[in-house]
């Protein structure tokens, strides 16, 4: 049994882990890409644009998929598409064919993930907590990697070695996917045909065109703002929101949030822990870099002890959850954030190498232990019949943290990195970590109510 466990959990891991792998791959890339199409930055930079914005996007709506459809085929599927981009990319003639195949690897990359974290619900029902630690343990090893990963792979065989490399991992989790997980429920074609025409195409349609249009929004606050795409963002919402409390069947019953309070309070806080995270994630190398002049790879070295922390102590959190519980973890998570916070605010600045490494640890614990947490929070708080949406809804915050995290940094950077500009850093991790150790506070008091009124 333990071995049928981690044989299906590796084959879950190894496909979610190429979304956030090929999101971070890509930065050393962009520098090659650029000279061999002969673009500008502004121009090829939409490489990692257009995989933030497809990603948020088809995350939920590939859920959806998964939820009605069966979550084995849109897993299988979506590594069929990552495996066709991996493919094309490389033999891309022109810039527009490469956006195309990095558009085909977002979507397909944000498909496995919803899917997968459903079959490890449906599947995996003992120490759950423990298992989809290892999708975050992947998942962060990735995103701390992948810069790594990506130069090396260029030193070998220029940008398109980061398409390449995906191959391994899609094999593996394709053979190991097709053996291990059970078959989806079988479908004649009459109910197939009825479960198409209830998909909620004008529902989807409105979530897409307000999420882009959002996203590009707030994107463009690196340069010059386009405020009209922000609001026609948010007219697209409302009509979004008109449109899913009136439908039979919703693409998002946006009633679960109030129904269960405590999915939205995840994702809130899921957001907030992302724009902690990518603060440091987006500026800590530049800072490093440019602020003390250090080289990159020693810039590299320091990040890893915040990266390295983070991966450790997720397997911890796994088993940690298995025993006691979200609630703690929770708490314990976003308080050892605001200590960190307060640690960057008055010692970062002068402290020695090992100084920051110990307060980047800190930082590393906060997260690592948050980003499981969370997770399994997510998980345990959502219907499990739309389980694949809800995990997509989940990923897309992860993005909209991420990208609000660089619009911070580049408020605060201007053009110009000093120890000032990281102090107001640590002002603003300080004031995320409070929110999210707030929201944790109220989250263990609605368990305790809850629970109470059970035993009355």
């Amino acid at each position: 049994m333990k071995k049928n466990r981690a044989l299906f959990l590796t084959a879950v891991a190894s496909g979610t882990m190429l979304n956030p792998l090929n999101s971070s791959m890509i930065a050393l890339a962009l520098h090659s890409i650029q000279k061999d199409f002969h673009l500008s930055f502004s121009t090829v930079s939409w490489l990692i644009s257009s995989f933030y914005l497809a990603s948020a996007v088809a995350q939920p709506v590939t859920g959806k998929i998964g939820d009605i459809f069966g979550r084995k085929k849109t897993f299988l599927s979506g590594l069929i598409l990552v495996a066709l981009s991996a493919l094309g990319a490389p033999l891309a003639s022109t810039f527009i064919m490469l956006l195309v195949m990095r558009l085909f690897q977002s979507v397909g990359s944000s498909a496995i993930y919803p899917s997968g974290m459903a079959l490890i619900r449906d599947h995996i029902k003992d120490r759950q907590a423990s298992a989809l630690a290892v999708l975050s343990i992947f998942a962060s090893a990735m995103v701390a990697l992948g810069p790594t990963i990506g130069g090396f792979l260029i030193v070998i065989g220029n940008w398109p070695a980061i398409f390449w490399v995906n191959f391994p991992f899609i094999i593996l989790s394709f053979l190991l996917g097709w053996y291990m997980f059970p078959k989806d429920q079988k479908q004649d074609k009459a109910h197939r045909k009825e479960l198409i025409s209830h998909l909620d195409f004008l529902g989807i349609g409105y979530f897409a065109a307000g999420m882009v249009l959002f996203l590009w929004f707030l994107l463009s606050f690196e340069g010059q703002i386009h405020y009209f795409a922000g609001l026609v963002g948010i007219i697209f919402f409302c009509l979004f929101v008109f449109r899913e409390l009136r439908v039979k069947e919703p693409f998002i019953d946006i009633r679960i949030f109030r129904v269960h309070p405590k999915l939205s309070m995840v994702y809130i806080q899921f957001i907030f822990l992302n724009i902690f995270f990518y603060c440091l994630f987006f500026g800590l190398p530049s800072y490093f870099q440019d602020g003390m002049g250090l080289s990159v790879e020693i810039s590299g070295m320091l990040m890893l002890f915040m990266s390295g922390v983070s991966i450790i102590i997720s397997s911890v959190t796994g088993k940690w959850i298995d025993r006691t519980g979200v609630n703690q973890p929770i708490m314990v998570g976003s308080f050892i954030s605001i200590i960190g916070a307060l640690a960057f605010i008055f010692f970062f600045v002068d402290a020695s190498y090992i100084g920051i490494g110990i307060i980047l640890s800190i930082m590393g614990l906060s997260y690592g232990i948050g980003n499981v947490v969370l997770q399994v929070a997510m998980v345990k708080e959502s219907p499990q019949a739309i389980l694949g949406t809800t995990s997509g809804l989940f990923q897309t915050c992860r993005y909209l943290g991420s990208i609000l995290a660089s619009i911070i940094l580049g408020l605060i950077f201007g053009t110009d990195i000093t120890a000032e500009n990281m102090k107001i850093i640590g002002g603003v991790l300080l004031v995320t970590g409070i929110i999210s150790f707030l929201m944790s506070l109220w989250f263990s008091r609605e368990t305790l109510n809850f629970r109470r009124m059970r035993h009355v």
